[in-house]
């Protein structure tokens, strides 16, 4: 097959994944046959007299999967682009658009590797691992970029993935997978002269039976799933300041008025949290000597009219240390250390104050990747408007407990597309999610929306009510089943309110975190080691 007919198929294929990806709605099943027009490029490859099938391949599947990452999360152009010139940013775009894509072409790759050494359902079953592999390693190495998973794209019809309560968003990778494998089959069998009897309609119906069980789950998960009354009042903030103005356009006393204010503008007496954005306390703040900090003492005489209220905030933090107790520390003069921490902050009407320190760090704005041999790359990740490594990290989620005893954790923007780790957080104690998250940065662009539909992803697996405060992106509430129940605009300054119910049962899910993807990278590391065994066996 020519490659400008295999290219054509390709883009195909990213056209097809694009149009079914969130925000865009009622497209989402787009997802089961979207790679079905590449599996037809690589199987006229494969079957060609091509002498450099490999190269073909990996041609063929970087192409979908370049411009459908691309297609997907433009946005992050805008981010990088605010700071620099046109072709810096370009370059440093390179990083989060390819490096998936990247990942993602040699999960295909490897397929066509040892799919010339065995047979083609022991290839499909190494594809599923070896891709589902590749997603896990791009969510847990120094470069991680989990937004593209597969399993994600089912949050733009949530109703479809009431399963994650078992499964996590691994499972719906799986799912994914499975049912383009299985298309690509009937479409070869129902072809003309390919097969007769039965076997000519035996994976159409097979691909009917994988569709149609999940969904017919999902949707009774959904109709028949019943919360129960647990309800706290929550108010959540949206300032919306302008993060390129945050720092230096507006007093920090100027920001923190605005988040009083909106927070007592529909606050009631019972009200028990209110859930403020990222970085919303401002002013960085010793965390040792917190509580002679002006804004906390304004935050704390602000709840005294509400007896049993509790703010959780963003905040930038910092802690000296006589010597370097971690790793991201930085020496501050001859016989101190310092750490600054993207933190969330709890505050009550007493003198306990509770901090938690980001745990997942955007690679190159907030934690340098692979620090010892990327130092050199210091101002190119720069480029991405951050702290290049300058924030420390705690290695473990957090619960806030109240005084109440309600647990809630907090969840600092970008961390919430990491279901395991929240559902980690949710089985030490935590009854709802808080997410802080400031998404100002990318502009009115699918980004925004993209992040919070994720976010209803963590609601389901967790069956956790989610309330997100973002500084200028969307506010919501989300039930425990994922629909998002109340909203705010964008570019919006307000507040919203709602009772949401506490949870304090366990999913499946939350008591065995990312097992499908750990099991399924074992195999994928033994169904690799076939190929260089089977070449030594031939030799």
């Amino acid at each position: 097959m020519k490659f400008k007919n295999t290219a054509l198929l390709a883009l195909l294929s990213a056209f097809l994944m694009w149009l079914a990806w969130p925000p865009i709605k009622f497209t989402t099943p787009l997802l089961l046959i979207g790679l079905v027009p590449l599996f037809i490029a690589l199987e006229g490859i494969i079957q060609s007299n091509n002498l450099k099938k490999g190269k073909h391949v990996f041609l063929t599947a970087g192409l979908t999967f370049l411009v459908w990452n691309t297609a997907c999360i433009y946005w992050v152009y805008n981010a990088i682009s605010a700071v620099n010139g046109p072709v810096v940013s370009f370059f440093v775009s390179l990083i989060p658009f390819g490096l998936g894509a990247l990942l993602m072409t040699f999960a295909f790759w490897l397929y066509y590797r040892l799919g010339s050494l065995v047979n083609k359902y022991v290839s499909y079953l190494g594809l599923i691992c070896f891709y589902i592999a590749m997603e896990f390693l791009h969510q847990s190495w120094d470069l991680a970029f989990p937004w593209m998973n597969l399993g994600n794209g089912l949050s733009g019809m949530h109703q479809l993935a009431q399963w994650y309560e078992y499964t996590g968003v691994y499972g719906g990778s799986l799912w994914i997978l499975l049912s383009n494998i299985i298309a690509f089959e009937a479409f070869k069998a129902l072809k003309p002269g390919a097969a007769t009897g039965f076997a000519r309609f035996k994976f159409s119906l097979l691909w009917i039976v994988i569709i149609a069980a999940p969904v017919a789950l999902s949707l009774s998960l959904y109709y028949k799933y019943e919360e129960k009354e647990v309800p706290v009042n929550v108010v959540a903030v949206q300032p919306n300041i302008d993060p390129y103005q945050k720092f230096n356009g507006i007093s920090s006393n100027e920001q923190l008025n605005i988040l009083t204010h909106l927070s007592d503008s529909i606050a009631q007496p019972n009200t028990e949290y209110f859930i403020w954005p990222e970085t919303a306390i401002s002013e960085r703040s010793d965390e040792d000597r917190i509580r002679s900090n002006s804004e906390f003492i304004n935050a704390q005489r602000f709840l005294e009219k509400y007896k049993n209220g509790t703010i959780i905030s963003g905040i930038e933090s910092f802690k000296f240390y006589n010597n370097k107790q971690t790793q991201s520390a930085q020496k501050y003069d001859n016989s101190t250390y310092i750490d600054g921490f993207n933190a969330a902050l709890q505050i009550e009407n007493s003198a306990n104050v509770q901090f938690y320190h980001k745990s997942k760090l955007v690679p190159g704005v907030e934690k340098m990747p692979f620090p010892s041999a990327l130092s050199v790359l210091a101002p190119v990740f720069e480029g991405f408007g951050g702290t290049v490594g300058g924030y420390g990290w705690q290695k473990d989620p957090q619960v806030f407990y109240s005084y109440g005893g309600v647990g809630a954790v907090p969840v600092i923007c970008y961390e919430s597309i990491w279901g395991g780790w929240v559902a980690e957080a949710v089985k030490n104690g935590a009854q709802f999610i808080a997410i802080v998250t400031n998404d100002g940065w990318w502009g009115n662009t699918s980004g925004k929306d993209q992040h919070m539909l994720y976010a209803a992803l963590r609601a389901i697996e967790t069956r956790r009510y989610v309330v997100r405060s973002a500084n200028t992106g969307i506010s919501c509430f989300i039930n425990q089943k994922g629909d998002i129940i109340k909203q705010t605009k964008w570019w919006t300054r307000t507040a919203i309110k709602a009772d949401i119910n506490l949870n304090d049962d366990l999913t499946f899910y939350t008591r065995s975190g990312d097992y499908i993807p750990k099991i399924l990278s074992v195999l994928a590391i033994l169904m690799a080691l076939i190929i260089p065994y089977r070449k030594w066996v031939k030799k």
